[in-house]
């Protein structure tokens, strides 16, 4: 009986999953055989072939998006320990699908801190920059807003404030009537008026402390 080819390919990072550590390998038997294969994907596709593209063929959900996000961290953590350097070179490989993979897909607030983290870390601000159009790209003020009410990090926190102050108007009024994103709302729409000069946030601003004040009193 004739082997499928994809199989095979899959079968060859395995055998190289095991040579990783045995926190790699917990995290990769966890991974659901679709995932794995879209890693093989990826993998094998090179870098000439976008990660969104390779990624695309298969179904990208939050689950995958979860998978991707404990398998890159468990990698980083092996690299943290040391190996030989073709160990290294192949944990590498794999944290950059991952990575890529990731950055291409997600529209997650964790795992947008999580490889901007990765990418200060590494003294890679071209990487950080690339992070910065995809939140304007792909993310909801939401998730935004969520960034910075998750992270601590001033890169991080000044990248998602500027996008969201960037955001039309009507992006960010919900956000004013969540307790969780109110106070970061007011601080995008106070960004977007002073240091963006928009009249219309400005008025926007007027009113809700004119709201404040009625109710105060």
């Amino acid at each position: 009986m004739t082997r499928n080819v994809h199989d095979c390919k899959l079968e060859s990072v395995e055998t190289m999953i095991k040579d990783l550590g045995a926190g790699v390998v917990s995290v990769w038997e966890g991974l659901r055989p679709i995932t794995k294969k879209m890693l093989e994907g990826v993998m094998s596709a090179g870098i000439n072939t976008p990660p969104t593209n390779s990624a695309q063929k298969f179904s990208y959900d939050a689950h995958a998006d979860w998978e991707l996000s404990r398998l890159l961290t468990a990698l980083d953590e092996q690299t943290k320990k040391g190996s030989n350097a073709d160990i290294l070179h192949e944990i590498a490989q794999l944290a950059e699908t991952c990575a890529s993979v990731l950055e291409a897909q997600s529209g997650s607030a964790e795992v947008f801190i999580q490889l901007a983290e990765r990418a200060i870390k590494q003294h890679n601000y071209n990487k950080l920059d690339k992070l910065a159009d995809r939140l304007s790209e792909r993310f909801s003020s939401g998730e935004i807003a969520e960034i910075v009410r998750q992270t601590d990090v001033p890169q991080i926190r000044a990248i998602a404030y500027e996008t969201l102050a960037l955001l039309p108007i009507p992006s960010i009024l919900p956000l004013l009537d969540d307790p969780l994103y109110s106070d970061i709302a007011a601080n995008a729409l106070e960004q977007k008026a002073y240091e963006y000069d928009s009249e219309e946030a400005r008025d926007l601003l007027d009113q809700l402390d004119l709201g404040n004040e009625i109710r105060s009193d």
